[in-house]
């Protein structure tokens, strides 16, 4: 996807259907990866960046109350306050990250899978972050022995 031009005002572009539907597809594939590698592979031995680590204390020390194993409070992370601090959180990775400020879905709780209920908007690096926390904690490695499960009743039941 090439980078927009130089004078292009994001606040002043009308929604073009097209770009939306791009956009959604995109997402939809990121979920769809994502839940599809923890599935694979335990997010407690996952990583996501090659600055894992370095996102991760970045995070701690700048949101030292967060708790990765809690729902995330979009009412709290989406407030004036809140997107200040995001913002100039994630402006550290601005040159070093990818598409650090692409638009992705996150899961509000680790416990639970990707649905419209318990899904909501975020921005890559809170993504990363966020991720990287749940998986150093463990809380995603339920999805991977729940998929190992049902592979091995899938393979009990065909044999």
């Amino acid at each position: 996807m090439a980078a927009p031009p130089a004078d292009f005002n994001a606040e002043e572009a009308g929604n073009f259907e097209d770009m939306e539907k791009q956009f959604a597809v995109k997402t939809v594939q990121h979920m769809q990866t994502y839940w599809s590698i923890l599935e694979k592979v335990k997010g407690s031995s996952l990583r996501l960046t090659k600055m894992d680590d370095e996102i991760y204390d970045h995070l701690m020390k700048e949101f030292p109350d967060f708790d990765p194993a809690k729902p995330i409070d979009e009412d709290e992370m989406k407030s004036k306050a809140g997107k200040e601090k995001w913002r100039s959180w994630m402006k550290a990775y601005e040159k070093r990250v990818d598409d650090f400020n692409f638009g992705t879905m996150l899961r509000i709780s680790p416990a639970t899978e990707y649905d419209e209920k318990g899904t909501i908007f975020a921005m890559r690096m809170q993504f990363y972050a966020i991720e990287i926390a749940r998986n150093r904690k463990g809380l995603n490695d339920w999805i991977y022995e729940q998929a190992q499960r049902e592979k091995a009743e899938a393979a009990k039941s065909s044999a």
